[in-house]
């Protein structure tokens, strides 16, 4: 049964008014703020590749460097990002990096009109995005627990992945409208005052931060060690990192020739680029409003390989599309692989959430970040390389069949023989024994 965007609405109202949090208050305001900047975040995706394609024509190698630079601060500065943060209250820091996120994306529209625009600022800009992104998603992760409660965090999280894949339903659309209406250069606008609008909305949130406690390894490199051995010594968490950073890997490759493919060996327009890039919102979408029935259903340990393994093998679809019926590939493929990846990180992210210490939620949610993450700007080099080797076409093949690899990992951990995940209270117990 095909669900329309109004029934996609209605359904997550019906959700959001049931639910303990919809009362919440200021997690209201950082829903309502997160809400207006992934809708920012979805247009400028579909937006800064497209100025460096049809307005600075770059080749695929220059491409796969900015989409490089768009996560190298996850490889540069993720791990002792955790670090500083669990000395700070998070919410001053992603207020910072909101207002700063804002007017570098700014400069890119203003130095366009000035006639002033170049390769080397892009490339700039988006390194500069992606440190703002390191430390305010670090922040984001480790500060819901303290705004929810640990009992809330599912909900809070599925909330916030709902409205995250609603952005990316709608967001490429009215960027790719808006790219060919107004110039890329001019929907980048859209991004920059949607983190200005995130930071008032969080400037209003009131409930009281803790204050972090004091650290009990003073020196950095201590700290950043202790965030990551509980990550790689863990059983579940390593592995259930492994598949995400390989995921993640081929997914650079991919972002790195992707938009080279549609607008030049399919010679796509920008607007029908930006619907195509609709297809994992829609998938995110669903995958979010059902995650929790699912994680029910199914079990909290099994949907997470579960998902990956039935959804990432529609990947394949994508490098036999061509400009005729057959671009309908591409929208079935990101449909089923965004509705995967939203199921998948809603029950490993919350499980993360609450199976970690309050000392160390910034220390481990950049460990992961920084093993997830920084393993990106890779993907995007080697895509860039891939591209000018093989043709981005080839390339998408590396891709997606990477990614449908990606599910080795928890398919060979005791993941796979589990249908629910410990909870924080089992693990200390067994941990006793």
């Amino acid at each position: 049964m095909r669900l329309t965007l109004s029934n996609q609405w209605a359904s997550l109202l019906r959700m959001a008014r049931t639910a303990t949090l919809w009362r919440h208050r200021d997690f209201r305001l950082l829903w309502a703020g997160e809400t207006i900047s992934h809708f920012g975040t979805a247009v400028s995706a579909i937006a800064l590749p497209l100025v460096a394609v049809t307005v600075l024509a770059v080749t695929p190698f220059q491409m796969g460097l900015l989409t490089a630079a768009e996560t190298a601060a996850f490889l540069l500065v993720g791990l002792p990002a955790g670090a500083w943060l669990d000395r700070m209250r998070r919410r001053p820091v992603m207020l910072a990096a909101d207002v700063a996120r804002g007017l570098l994306l700014l400069s890119v529209p203003l130095a366009w009109w000035a006639d002033l625009l170049t390769y080397w600022q892009l490339l700039v800009v988006a390194l500069l995005v992606g440190l703002g992104t390191v430390f305010f998603d670090v922040a984001y992760q480790s500060y819901l627990p303290s705004l929810v409660g640990r009992e809330l965090l599912i909900e809070g999280n599925s909330k916030l992945e709902s409205t995250r894949s609603l952005s990316h339903v709608t967001g490429p659309a009215i960027g790719g409208g808006l790219v060919q209406l107004l110039g890329a250069t001019t929907a980048v606008l859209v991004d920059a005052v949607s983190y200005f609008v995130s930071a008032a909305a969080l400037a209003r949130v009131r409930t009281p931060e803790p204050e972090p406690a004091p650290a009990e390894h003073p020196l950095l490199r201590t700290q950043i060690a202790e965030g990551l051995r509980f990550v790689l010594r863990h059983p579940l968490l390593r592995p259930i990192t492994g598949s995400t950073a390989s995921f993640n890997f081929f997914n650079g490759i991919q972002a790195a020739v992707i938009v080279l493919f549609l607008a030049r060996e399919l010679g796509l327009s920008p607007g029908t680029i930006g619907l195509l890039f609709t297809a994992g919102g829609i998938g995110g979408l669903l995958g979010a409003v059902t995650s929790a029935w699912v994680a029910r259903r199914v079990g909290q340990a099994r949907i997470i390989w579960l998902s990956v393994l039935v959804t990432s093998p529609f990947g394949l679809l994508i490098p036999i599309a061509e400009a005729d019926w057959r671009i309908a590939l591409i929208f079935v493929a990101d449909v089923a692989i965004g509705y995967g990846v939203v199921v998948y990180n809603v029950a490993q992210v919350s499980f993360r959430q609450a199976i970690c210490p309050d000392r160390l939620l910034g220390r481990m949610n950049a460990s992961i970040r920084f093993l997830v993450w920084g393993i990106m700007p890779l993907g995007g080099l080697a895509g860039g390389l891939l591209g000018e080797w093989l043709g981005v076409r080839g390339a998408l093949w590396v891709a997606m069949s990477g990614q449908a690899l990606s599910v080795g990992w928890v398919l060979a951990s005791p993941l796979r023989t589990m249908r629910d995940l410990p909870t924080a209270e089992a693990e200390l117990a067994d941990s006793m024994h």
